[in-house]
């Protein structure tokens, strides 16, 4: 009896040990959709089989709560290993904080060629890797074909702002809400004010106020995008309530059938549906994708065709350890990555893992991008924090009628002179 005691003992301190010395990999990403969650889990599942000393644990925060609360948590004991990322300004603020680790060492050469150069450089700052790149994303407009028909406008011959407008005011004398937004997060509204600036001033636009010199962000081509959108608030052409409305709401609406466009990226698929009143939403054959419109006489040429959006990833944190670098690089394999696609779920960037897209929409998004003169990252991440935060807010603002186009664009340049 004493002998079987004694054995017991030792299993137990042994199993006691063993599980002490596990590595936990903490992972902080923004609330995904049902599907990508629990493919995280599958991922989850999976890599702890293979790797019994690590323990993976996904924590999932609302959008706007995720924005808030992550400066505190980099600043704090209780960061993550890895955390979901914009890129853009943002990300280079935490590489200069001292919150992030460089990883390109760490890598084998075949994990850093499966990845394009371009989405790779969005997560290096001043030549070291932070992170790596979990999917492309541009921000299009879906449109309700059911309520465009029924008051007789025909989406795909929109080319042009003046175009579009036009099939705003038809909806309208129709009855039918033209465009349902989520002003409250105002995120989504900066889309409008972004992709105008885009198509007003070129694709190099926004690099160039960056840089300073002749261009600023009150040039002639940020007015104009200003007027562009106070043009189209002025036809009352959102849900009422629009600017007491979130992201989340918004996105529900939309899928219900209460309006006709909603300006959001292509990660909206599955979640818009998952917010409908009946957890299904538009079918697909309720459904289509339209490309956000050209300006007919714009301020500088050759903004038609560029695209707004994100190379949306994954960052490392200072003190992460060698298991969740592991981690993300199993995460993001090819395999995992065609999964991803095959199930619709986000269009992912790992080369060739695309080609497994069965979804007709995120494959007209791939082309988009693909053949787009620039990829835009939202500005809101691109221009750093407080600068982000201030083209919101400005975007809000041109919306609900509280400041001018002129005023709106010396918002900006302030925030960025002062950043």
């Amino acid at each position: 009896m004493k002998l079987y005691a004694t054995t017991a003992l030792a299993l137990a301190l042994g199993a006691g040990a063993a599980y002490a010395q596990q590595t936990e990999v903490n992972i902080l990403r923004v609330q995904p959709g049902d599907e990508e969650e629990a493919f995280y889990a599958e991922l989850e599942q999976a890599y702890e089989a293979e790797h019994p000393d690590v323990d993976v644990v996904f924590e999932y925060i609302a959008n706007e709560a995720y924005k808030s609360k992550l400066p505190t948590l980099l600043q704090s004991d209780a960061r993550p290993d890895l955390f979901y990322s914009w890129g853009g300004e943002t990300l280079r603020e935490q590489a200069e904080a001292g919150f992030l680790q460089p990883i390109r060492d760490t890598l084998d050469e075949d994990v850093l060629s499966s990845f394009p150069q371009a989405a790779l450089d969005a997560y290096t700052v001043d030549g070291s890797l932070y992170g790596l790149p979990l999917y492309a994303t541009e921000v299009i407009f879906w449109v309700n074909t059911d309520l465009t028909e029924q008051a007789g406008v025909d989406h795909e011959s929109i080319e042009t702002w003046d175009d579009f407008l036009q099939a705003v005011q038809t909806l309208k004398d129709a009855g039918i809400t033209p465009i349902i937004a989520g002003g409250q997060d105002k995120w989504p509204v900066h889309f409008y004010w972004s992709y105008l600036a885009l198509r007003e001033g070129g694709p190099d636009i926004v690099t160039a106020a960056m840089e300073g010199g002749e261009t600023t962000f009150e040039s002639e081509a940020f007015v104009a995008a200003g007027e562009d959108l106070v043009e189209l608030a002025e036809m009352e052409p959102f849900q009422p309530g629009v600017m007491g409305t979130t992201y989340e709401t918004a996105s529900g609406m939309f899928a219900d059938g209460e309006g006709a466009f909603h300006l959001m990226g292509d990660w909206d698929y599955l979640p818009m549906r998952g917010r409908a009143t009946d957890g299904q939403g538009l079918s697909d054959d309720q459904l289509d994708i339209m490309a956000f419109p050209a300006i007919s006489d714009p301020v500088s040429e050759g903004g038609d065709n560029a695209t707004l959006g994100g190379i949306n990833g994954w960052a490392v944190t200072a003190d992460a350890s060698e298991e969740a670098v592991n981690f993300l690089t199993f995460m993001l394999n090819r395999q995992n990555q065609e999964t991803i696609a095959e199930r619709g779920i986000f269009i992912p960037i790992v080369e060739g893992a695309d080609q497994a897209l069965t979804n007709a929409f995120f494959q007209q998004v791939a082309t988009d991008i693909s053949e787009s003169s620039y990829h835009q990252i939202f500005l809101d991440q691109f221009l750093g924090a407080s600068v982000g935060a201030t083209v919101n807010d400005v975007s809000a603002d041109l919306i609900s009628g509280a400041t001018t186009p002129e005023e709106a664009a010396a918002r900006v340049q302030e925030a960025w002179d002062f950043r």
